[in-house]
């Protein structure tokens, strides 16, 4: 079960993260996603409220909490309902808690010497965060040089237009955060979802056909 969501992110390419502090916004932008056919949505735990959403939200979709640093936040999202859960560092006792409750693990790095680190302790996606503040496109694109083989989702300030060219850099998945929802109602957000989703689609049927 733990591969099959690591693949669903693998298969759908784009990956949303809400991050707010309202459960009732994050409830209703999650629900904007899924409509437009979002499978996996990661709802950072920024804030206690959240984990009553993450409640909610994990009735129509699968669920992955972000930001998780500690144990105890670990447990409350479980607790909650994610399946899943990702970090903006790599600990091991983060990938000790992984193994322990048998959930996949989304660990985060910022080096290439990081990165290595996460995929030599078969972490099966590694998040490059802050991946715009890092040299966006360029930085994936240099990683991926020299180690093909790492399974990269970069995220940080990465706009939607943006999500297929690092999908062409290498990207296994494109994490887009308040630019897919922030400032939108929730037929927009669906609609955003829709159009993102086709233009993914259409780089795949094209790139089959080269």
């Amino acid at each position: 079960m733990s591969e099959n969501y690591i693949q669903m992110i693998a298969e759908d390419k784009i990956y949303p993260i809400i991050r707010c502090t309202d459960a009732e916004y994050a409830i209703q932008t999650a629900r904007a996603l899924v409509e437009g056919g979002i499978r996996i949505v990661e709802m950072n735990v920024e804030h206690p409220s959240i984990y009553d959403a993450i409640k909610e939200v994990s009735k129509f979709a699968h669920v992955c909490a972000g930001g998780i640093i500690t144990s105890l936040q670990a447990d409350a999202a479980f607790e909650s309902g994610a399946e899943m859960f990702s970090s903006p560092i790599f600990q091991m006792s983060l990938i000790k808690i992984s193994k322990n409750k048998r959930v996949p693990f989304i660990a985060g790095a910022t080096t290439a010497n990081e990165a290595y680190n996460a995929w030599k302790s078969r972490i099966p996606l590694i998040k490059i965060f802050p991946t715009e503040a890092l040299g966006g496109v360029r930085y994936i694109e240099d990683i991926l040089r020299q180690m093909p083989f790492l399974k990269l989702l970069p995220m940080g300030n990465i706009k939607l237009n943006e999500v297929v060219t690092y999908i062409k850099a290498g990207a296994v998945a494109v994490g887009v955060g308040r630019d897919f929802y922030q400032g939108f109602e929730p037929k927009v957000i669906t609609a955003r979802t829709k159009d993102i989703l086709k233009q993914i689609k259409g780089y795949e049927k094209w790139t089959s056909k080269k």
